[in-house]
């Protein structure tokens, strides 16, 4: 498994930004489509966007043209930016290496510890 240590979550009043980091020191990072999820209390956890090794990004409708996920494959590092933050974007925010095949090897997914991100005025 591979181990993802997050960072950057915090409180903020709504329109304000935040930048979340997720750092995958050691590991084979630019195989895994990586992607950031969030759960809020008593709500099922939700992606909230996604970005291929490639580069090709997809967000939740919710975000989209607030939020804006990139990797840097050298750093074995995947941000999300997050700007315009609304009250309904709090939640505990994790990041997710997704499960992929490699060279014949099979690589299961792995969570981070997730990160707190709270909007209130």
């Amino acid at each position: 498994q591979v181990q993802l240590v997050e960072s950057g979550g915090g409180l903020v009043h709504p329109g304000g930004s935040l930048r979340l980091s997720c750092a995958a020191p050691g590991s084979i990072f630019s195989i895994y489509v990586m992607t950031w999820y969030r759960q809020a209390p008593g709500k099922q956890r939700e992606l909230v966007a996604s970005i291929a090794n490639g580069g090709r990004t997809n967000q939740a409708d919710s975000v989209k043209g607030r939020f804006t996920i990139s990797r840097e494959n050298a750093k074995n590092k995947v941000s999300m930016q997050m700007n315009s933050l609304k009250p309904e974007d709090s939640a505990v925010y994790y990041c997710k290496t997704e499960p992929t095949n490699y060279s014949g090897i099979y690589y299961s997914g792995s969570w981070g510890q997730g990160t707190q991100v709270t909007v209130s005025s």
